[in-house]
C-alpha cells in the first residue's frame, strides 16, 4: 500500500499534496496523484517545541492508526493527548485524504506511533513536510520493532508479538519526554501487558481445539491470528490478489469457490471495511453452502478497547469454528 503523496516547502508555507489511499495505491498499482494545496499557513516553528513544555500541559501525540492510539492512552492515561488519523471502522482504510488538521498535529507532536511495512507510507511524506518537531519528536513504528518490511503482511496488529513491543516503546518514549510521570508509565505498561494475558489465553485455547483446520480469507487481514491459532489457512494467492488490487487468476477464483461450495473449509474471514464485488460473491457462495462467516475490521471499532475488540473477534472465530 505505497504513498501517493508529495510535499514542498516554500518560505513561510507548508503546501501539502492531496494524499489519497485507495486500493489501486497498493504495492503493485503505486502511482503519484496530482497536487493540491491543503493548507496554508501553519503555526510558527517554535510553538511545536514549545507547546507541552508550559506547566500542566499533556504530551501531543498522533497515531497514524486508532488501535495504536488506544494502546498510548492505555499507557500516558492523562498525561498524553492522542490523535488518531484512521477511526472510522466504517470506512475503507485504503481510501485517506490528509488535510490541514492532520499536517498540524503532527507539526506540534512530540511522539508519533504509525505501523509500517508499507501500511501507512503516507506518513514519512507527511512527517518529512512538518520538520522534526523541533527536535524533541519520538517516532515509533510496529514494523520496525517486530523486524516486517515492505512486502510482509502489513496488518501487524493481529500479531500477538506487536502491541506488547508498541508499548514498550510507547512507555519508553514518554518517560524520555515526560521523566517527572516516569513512574506512572511504567506501572501503566506493566498493566497493559497484563491485561494482554486473557487474549493469548484464548489464543492457546483456539490453538489447543482447531490447530490445523482449513479456513480461507478474502485478503490476509486477519493473517497473523490464524497463524499464532494454528489455523490451516488456504487460497492465499486469491488474498494477495484482493489485497493488492490486482486480478485473481480464474484458477484461484474457481480453487475458492469449490472450497465453499464443497465445505472444505471450516470459516470464511472476511474484512467488512472493503466488501468489493467478488469479496461480496464470496460471501454469498459461503451462506447457500452454509459455511460460518467471520467479519474482522482493519479499524478498531469505537468504545471499545484495543484488547476487547482482539477478545471480540477470538470469540466470534471460537462461534464460528465450532459450527458443524
Amino acid at each position: 500500500m505505497p504513498a501517493i503523496t508529495r510535499a514542498a516547502r516554500l518560505p513561510g508555507r507548508l503546501v501539502l499534496a492531496a494524499i489519497t489511499l485507495k486500493r489501486a495505491a497498493r504495492p503493485a498499482m503505486a502511482a503519484w496523484l496530482a497536487l493540491g494545496a491543503l493548507a496554508g499557513a501553519l503555526l510558527g516553528p517554535c510553538a511545536a517545541a514549545h507547546a507541552a513544555d508550559a506547566p500542566g500541559a499533556t504530551l501531543p501525540v498522533v497515531a497514524a492508526e486508532n488501535f495504536y492510539g488506544d494502546v498510548v492512552k492505555q499507557i500516558g492515561g492523562a498525561y498524553v493527548s492522542v490523535t488518531s488519523i484512521l477511526s472510522n471502522p466504517d470506512q475503507d482504510p485504503h481510501l485517506f485524504e490528509a488535510s490541514p488538521k492532520t499536517a498540524r498535529a503532527l507539526q506540534h507532536a512530540r511522539l508519533v506511533v504509525y505501523n509500517g511495512a508499507d501500511y501507512d507510507p503516507w506518513m514519512t511524506k507527511l512527517l518529512s513536510a512538518t520538520g522534526s518537531g523541533g527536535g524533541q519528536r519520538t517516532i515509533v513504528v510496529a514494523a520496525d520493532l517486530v523486524g516486517k518490511k515492505a512486502g510482509d503482511n502489513p496488518h501487524l496488529w493481529y500479531d500477538p508479538r506487536t502491541m506488547p513491543a508498541v508499548a514498550r516503546a510507547v512507555s519508553a518514549a514518554l518517560g524520555t519526554a515526560d521523566p517527572a510521570h516516569k513512574s506512572v508509565y511504567d506501572a501503566n505498561l506493566a498493566a497493559f501487558l497484563g491485561s494482554l494475558k486473557p487474549i493469548d489465553d484464548k489464543i492457546a485455547a483456539l490453538r489447543a481445539q482447531y490447530k490445523g483446520q482449513p479456513v480461507t480469507a478474502t485478503e490476509p487481514v486477519f493473517g497473523y491470528m490464524s497463524d499464532a491459532i494454528g489455523l490451516d489457512m488456504r487460497n492465499l494467492r486469491f488474498q494477495m490478489a484482493t489485497m493488492n488490487d490486482t486480478e485473481a487468476s480464474a484458477s484461484d477464483i474457481a480453487a475458492f469457490e469449490r472450497d465453499l461450495r464443497e465445505r472444505r473449509v471450516r470459516v470464511l474471514i472476511y474484512n467488512s471495511q472493503a466488501t468489493e464485488a467478488l469479496t461480496r460473491r464470496m460471501l454469498g457462495i459461503a451462506q447457500q453452502s452454509k459455511v460460518p462467516a467471520l467479519s474482522v475490521t482493519e479499524t478498531q471499532p469505537a468504545g471499545v478497547s484495543f484488547q476487547q475488540w482482539m477478545l471480540g473477534q477470538l470469540d466470534a472465530l471460537a462461534k464460528a469454528l465450532a459450527q458443524k
